[in-house]
């Protein structure tokens, strides 16, 4: 698979807490880097705050590509549902996100998604000097972040599990 493939990954897991309780941890923008080894933390850029194409900046770190800041624009907002993002260009992002949020009974399936591409970001670059291993790259690459993004979705769970519980 190549960075102009738009590949995907995703990872999801039940919570047992409905969808209004887990919705306000999604947006707490620095929390992942509570889970992640790559992000280091971000927040709401001055005068945004959540909504439909408000902006946010996250700093990452990462052992090849060195350490970066983006930019990001809110691309889907629909409270206690879907919360959507795309890197540095809305019309040819970096990487695009969500996290989505799916009834369950009592509980919720929360699903976090990501895109690689199409647009350029450390990961073109890296390419750009082996091109003949883009597709072993991109495949590390969609490792790495479906690791990160399952350990994002199970801090996320026990975070919201603990605030029902404590209730």
């Amino acid at each position: 698979m190549k960075v102009s493939d738009c590949p995907t990954t995703q990872v999801e897991v039940r919570v047992g807490a409905r969808p209004e309780e887990v919705w306000r941890w999604l947006l707490d923008i620095d929390l992942p880097s509570r889970f992640s080894t790559e992000f280091q933390g971000g927040g709401w850029v001055e005068g945004s705050e959540p909504g439909l194409g408000a902006r946010f900046r996250g700093r990452n770190s990462h052992p090849v590509a060195g350490e970066w800041e983006t930019v990001s624009t809110v691309t889907g907002y629909e409270p206690a549902r879907l919360f959507a993002w795309a890197v540095m260009d809305v019309a040819n992002p970096a990487a695009s996100w969500k996290f989505e949020l799916v009834p369950d009974g009592e509980g919720t399936v929360l699903r976090q998604w990501a895109q690689i591409g199409p647009g350029p970001s450390n990961l073109t670059k890296i390419i750009a000097t082996m091109p003949e291993h883009e597709e072993e790259i991109v495949a590390m690459r969609l490792g790495e972040l479906q690791d990160n993004m399952r350990k994002t979705v199970e801090g996320i769970k026990s975070l919201a599990e603990s605030d029902v519980r404590a209730v």
